[in-house]
C-alpha cells in the first residue's frame, strides 16, 4: 500500500498535468438562469430562441406572458443580451407590446452577408385560442410579422405585416419556428414554420424562403400531415433537413424527418427517426461547424414520453446516426435552442424547472469534451488517477 505522502505527490502531479493541460481538464456545463417567472413584471417565460449576432453576441428570446402560463393572452416578446459567451445576461428588454394581444413565436435568422438579424413573429388577438382559430370559431386569425436589427440586436426596427406572402388563404393556425432560421451556404435565408388547414384541422410543418436578404419571402415546401413545430439544418452536401414534431400525439411518438434537395422549395416525404423520442415537443436543431470545413448536426429535446430529460445529441454523419447523447437536465423540462459558440462549444436555451418545465429558462454552456463523455474534472475534487 501506498504511504499518505506517495499518494498526495500522485494528486499534486496528476492537478499539475491537468493546469498545463486545459483540455483535459473538462468541468461540467454552466448552467445560467436567464429568465425565472415571477421575474420582471411577468407570470411565465415561454418559448425559447437564441442566435449569435455577427459579433458573436447572444440574442435570447423568450415569450413574456403576463397573467398565467397560457399560450394566449397578453404575451410581449422578450429579449436579453450576453457579450461574454453566455455567464452573464442583460436587464430584459420588451422588444415586441401588442397590448392585451399576443406578440410571440420568436424565430430569427442571421444574415452573415449584411449583418443583418431578421426576427419572425406571430400574432394574434390575446381572447382567441388556437383551438378557436383552428376552427373558424375565433374573432380574428394569426398574422405574421417581420423586424429587424442592424446593430446586433440593440435596436429593432418596428415589425411589419408578411402574412399575404408567407401564409396561405385556408390556413388557419400558424407559427413561425419557434426558434431559429438559417442562411445556406448559397446564402437563402430559411425559416421554418407550421400551419393548420381550413375545415380540416390538419397540422403541416412548411418553410419560408428569401433570395434577396431578406426583401421578400416566398412558401417552400409543405411537409406531409401530422407534422408541426419544426427546425432546419443544412447538411454536409448541401441539402437540407427538416427536423418536425409529430402532432397530433401517437402510443409512440417520434421526431419526423424530411429532407429537401433544392434549398428547401419541396420536401420529400416525412420519416420518422426511431432513436429521437419525444413527449412530443418542439426540438431543436442546428449545424455545428468544425475546423476543416466539416460540420456535426446537434440536436436536443426532452428525450422521454413526457416533458422531462432535456438531452443534447451529436451526429457526425448528417443525422443518420447519433452517436453522442447526453443529459443536460434530468427533471421537468420542454422547449429549448441550441447555438454554435464555437468548434468545441455549445449553448443551449431551454425550459426547465423542479415541479413543472416552465419555472425558468436557463443558458447551459456545453463543452463538446463533456458532450464526448471526457472525464469531468469538477472544482473542489481531485482527478482519478
Amino acid at each position: 500500500m501506498r504511504s499518505l505522502s506517495a499518494i498526495i505527490v500522485v494528486a499534486l502531479s496528476t492537478l499539475v498535468a491537468y493546469a498545463q493541460t486545459p483540455s483535459l481538464a473538462v468541468s461540467e456545463p454552466v448552467q445560467v438562469d436567464v429568465y425565472v417567472a415571477g421575474e420582471g413584471g411577468y407570470h411565465t417565460y415561454r418559448i425559447p430562441s437564441i442566435v449569435a449576432a455577427p459579433d458573436g453576441t447572444l440574442l435570447a428570446f423568450a415569450e413574456g406572458r403576463q397573467a398565467n402560463a397560457s399560450d394566449s393572452g397578453d404575451i410581449d416578446l422578450v429579449m436579453k443580451r450576453s457579450t461574454d459567451g453566455g455567464l452573464t445576461w442583460s436587464a430584459l428588454t420588451v422588444i415586441g407590446d401588442n397590448g392585451p394581444n399576443t406578440f410571440g413565436n420568436p424565430c430569427p435568422v442571421v444574415d452573415a452577408s449584411t449583418g443583418t438579424i431578421w426576427l419572425f413573429t406571430t400574432h394574434n388577438r390575446g381572447v382567441d385560442r388556437e383551438s378557436a382559430i383552428i376552427a373558424g370559431e375565433a374573432g380574428g386569425t394569426r398574422t405574421v410579422w417581420l423586424m429587424r436589427s442592424d446593430d446586433n440586436g440593440v435596436t429593432w426596427s418596428p415589425p411589419v405585416e408578411v402574412t399575404a406572402s408567407t401564409k396561405r388563404s385556408d390556413w388557419t393556425w400558424y407559427a413561425t419556428g419557434p426558434g431559429v432560421g438559417i442562411q445556406t451556404t448559397a446564402g437563402r435565408l430559411v425559416i421554418p414554420a407550421n400551419h393548420a388547414e381550413a375545415h380540416t384541422g390538419i397540422h403541416r410543418s412548411h418553410v419560408i424562403y428569401s433570395d434577396d436578404g431578406g426583401s421578400t419571402w416566398t412558401i417552400g415546401g409543405i411537409a406531409d400531415p401530422g407534422t408541426n413545430e419544426s427546425q432546419i439544418a443544412e447538411l454536409s452536401d448541401g441539402r437540407l433537413m427538416l427536423n418536425m414534431r409529430n402532432h397530433p400525439p401517437k402510443p409512440v411518438n417520434v421526431r419526423q424527418v424530411a429532407i429537401s434537395d433544392d434549398g428547401g422549395r419541396t420536401l420529400s416525404r416525412a420519416e420518422g427517426d426511431a432513436v429521437l423520442i419525444e413527449p412530443p415537443a418542439q426540438a431543436s436543431l442546428v449545424r455545428w461547424p468544425i475546423a476543416g470545413g466539416r460540420a456535426r448536426l446537434a440536436f436536443s429535446n426532452p428525450a422521454a414520453a413526457s416533458r422531462v430529460r432535456m438531452t443534447v445529441r451529436v451526429s457526425d454523419d448528417d443525422g443518420r446516426s447519433w452517436q453522442v447523447s447526453r443529459i443536460v437536465h434530468e427533471g421537468p423540462s420542454a422547449y429549448s435552442s441550441l447555438v454554435a459558440i464555437s468548434d468545441d462549444t455549445l449553448g443551449l436555451l431551454y425550459e426547465r424547472g423542479d415541479r413543472t418545465p416552465y419555472e425558468r429558462i436557463t443558458f447551459a454552456r456545453l463543452a463538446s469534451r463533456w458532450l464526448h463523455g471526457a472525464p469531468v474534472f469538477r472544482p473542489g475534487e481531485l482527478p482519478r488517477t
